[in-house]
């Protein structure tokens, strides 16, 4: 019997894996997807938010515990554990000396990647670089992988561990085990049923586009909440951005995100506007943008720029729709020519002159206009004009399993002494709601840590006893 069963292939997954091997504990890896597709979202990631106290190689000035912490709550609502979210944040002032010992490598940012020098960390090569390091370094070490081996349910004793058995049937048992195998958000069935059915008789979760990758659909985490797990967080609540309409399914990843918001003016399919654009920094907002575009009619909007923003950002991956004159975008776009350009001149009417900088909260704002853009609100007035087709991009989702500072899992509110629970399935804990930019790397990577040495303690306090 190996000592300790984790149960997924990202990099919460990973990180215990190889914690819980330097432990001193055996250790199998079970990835559902094959080979090719292994890593899950970690694939697409590019960065892990860290705080520091001043700069560090490839951080610039300081991100202070206090600060990252005000971040959290702003962006959550208050909707957080805080005990939870202030050891994500203190575990990511450490573990990039870690992630280095194993492979990992870090470089400066590149420009136009949403002023986040000062904050966050950047993976060279990406998501997929850090991913394929990881895997290196377990199999170096000894953990064993299994491709191609979901784990459809847990058998229990009370809260105690027994065995994962597989969707082919087969049953492993272990002394411990770390789940870690992602949310829902691939599972379209499961996000009509927490969706409901729209004003307009339709379920907004048709319209979603999956970030990421096609295997996380969830069946761990329904069956754990169905044999009694203590659950946390809003099935409907989810990092979710606005991303190109023209994306694919699964898998677009970061490139197909539209980070030129905050510079312009976001409509409907009815051509009004319905939030602050520039309400916040982008990466602190990006995530809320695919929930507002999933509350508006048929889950569509579209992001509409002059030519002053072109530059300014991250270009899409997908070229815009581009008019010499907001009727003619309209006319392009499907939209009613009339009720735009009254959006477009209430706007312009609206903005009042400031200093423009997209490095800070400046002083361009609208007045007598609702809804208000609070800051980089300038006159959409030089031709030619350019729009993105918005909808909603689901990257993971934030209902999860109820855990503590051990990570054990939780029945009843009393924790689970050999089973635990890292990344997206337990997320929620510290995300109720809302987003801010590589913080579900510092998330999987603090407690994929924890999770792993605690499993392979009480696997190995196990051993002990049954050779006493």
């Amino acid at each position: 019997m190996v000592d300790i069963l984790v149960i997924g292939g990202g990099n919460a997954a990973l990180c215990a894996a190889i914690m819980a091997r330097e432990a001193g504990a055996s250790v199998s890896l079970l990835e559902s997807a094959p080979f090719e597709w292994r890593g899950g979202n970690s694939t697409h990631t590019r960065n892990i938010r860290c705080m520091h106290d001043e700069p560090q190689d490839v951080l610039l000035e300081a991100y202070p515990e206090e600060e990252y912490w005000q971040d959290v709550l702003k962006v959550t609502g208050g909707i957080t554990n805080e005990r939870l979210a202030k050891i994500a944040i203190r575990e990511s002032s450490t573990c990039r000396t870690w992630m280095r010992k194993y492979g990992v490598h870090f470089q400066a940012p590149l420009s136009g990647t949403l002023h986040l020098s000062r904050t966050n960390a950047f993976f060279m090569g990406g998501g997929k670089a850090l991913v394929n390091a990881y895997y290196r370094s377990a199999e170096g070490l000894g953990v064993k992988i299994y491709y191609n081996s979901p784990v459809k349910s847990i058998e229990l004793a009370d809260r105690h561990f027994i065995a994962a058995i597989l969707e082919n049937g087969e049953r492993i048992e272990a002394k411990a085990c770390v789940l870690a195998a992602g949310g829902f958000e691939s599972n379209i069935e499961w996000q009509r049923e927490a969706w409901g059915i729209d004003e307009q008789g339709k379920s907004p979760a048709d319209n979603f586009l999956i970030r990421g990758t096609t295997f996380n659909q969830g069946i761990l985490l329904k069956n754990m909440i169905g044999a009694g797990a203590d659950s946390v967080g809003d099935p409907t609540q989810a990092h979710m951005a606005a991303i190109d309409a023209r994306a694919p399914l699964y898998n677009g990843g970061i490139c197909t995100r539209i980070d030129c918001v905050s510079l312009g003016v976001v409509v409907n399919e009815n051509a009004q506007r319905f939030y602050d654009e520039g309400e916040d920094f982008w990466p602190k907002r990006y995530a809320i943008w695919g929930r507002l575009v999933a509350q508006q009619p048929n889950q569509i909007a579209y992001s509409i720029i002059d030519s002053k923003s072109i530059g300014r950002f991250m270009p899409p991956v997908f070229e815009g729709t581009i008019a010499d004159n907001i009727t003619d975008l309209a006319m392009k776009l499907k939209l009613d020519p009339l009720i735009l350009n009254k959006t477009i001149e209430d706007f312009n009417l609206a903005c009042r002159p400031g200093t423009f900088d997209h490095t800070a909260l400046d002083d361009c704002h609208t007045e007598g206009l609702t809804p208000a853009k609070t800051h980089w609100a300038t006159q959409i007035n030089v031709p030619p004009f350019y729009a993105y087709p918005l909808r909603p991009g689901v990257t993971f989702t934030y209902l999860g399993l109820k855990t503590d500072e051990t990570t054990a899992v939780h029945f009843n509110g009393k924790p689970s002494n050999n089973l635990f629970v890292a990344g997206e399935m337990m997320a929620g804990n510290v995300l109720g709601k809302g987003y801010t930019a590589g913080i579900g790397m510092a998330i999987g990577t603090a407690f994929g840590r924890i999770a792993g040495q605690n499993a392979a303690k009480a696997a190995l306090d196990t051993k002990a006893r049954e050779l006493a």
